[in-house]
Parts: C-alpha cells; structure tokens; sequence
C-alpha cells in the first residue's frame, strides 16, 4: 500500500486544486495499481484525525515489484516534475500486508 498526502498551500486557487487533481488522476492510468482511490478530508472531527492535507492518494499494489513499477513509470516521473509546483508538502505512508487475524 502506497498513502500519499498532499498539502497545498493556504493561498492555492480552485485552478491550482483542479490541476493537482487532474494530475492524481493520471497517476491513476498506471497499470501496476490494482486499485486506487484519491480523496479529500472527511468531516470527522477528532483530535487524532489531521484534516489539514488537500487530497490523499492510496494505492494498492499485488506486489513490492508492482509498487517499484509504479515509482519508476513514466506518468510518476511526469507527475513530480510537473505538479510539484502545486504543494508545499508531501507526507508518503508505505505498508506491506496482509497481516494475519489474531486468534
């Protein structure tokens, strides 16, 4: 799992949050990713939930290699290079899985 977090800066326009969403959409298009989901901050309202990124992009991989396909395709290098402009931080939570059930 690939948990990617966006924060825009405070004075960032409806035009630059349609660009960097456009972009995210992109990142989508990579065949690696077996599922993917981008969004914003729920309405949830409790001390341990930060609200204050712009989007979130989770993607699911079957595999490591599958994941490192997807750091090293050409949409991701196109993304970096051309979106970047649009945040002014970016917080990334990799995970691997499945973990097992206690019994």
């Amino acid at each position: 799992m690939h948990h990617v977090l966006f924060y825009m800066p405070a004075a960032a326009s409806e035009a630059d949050r349609a660009a960097l969403l456009e972009g995210l959409q992109q990142l989508q298009r990579i065949q690696a990713i077996k599922l993917s989901h981008i969004g914003t901050p729920a309405e949830t309202n409790r001390a341990v939930i930060d609200r204050t990124y712009t989007y979130s992009l989770l993607c699911m991989f079957e595999s490591a290699a599958a994941e490192q396909e997807y750091q090293e395709h050409p949409i991701h290098d196109t993304f970096r290079q051309e979106y970047a402009r649009y945040w002014e931080k970016v917080v990334i939570y990799d995970a691997v899985g499945p973990m097992q059930p206690a019994l």
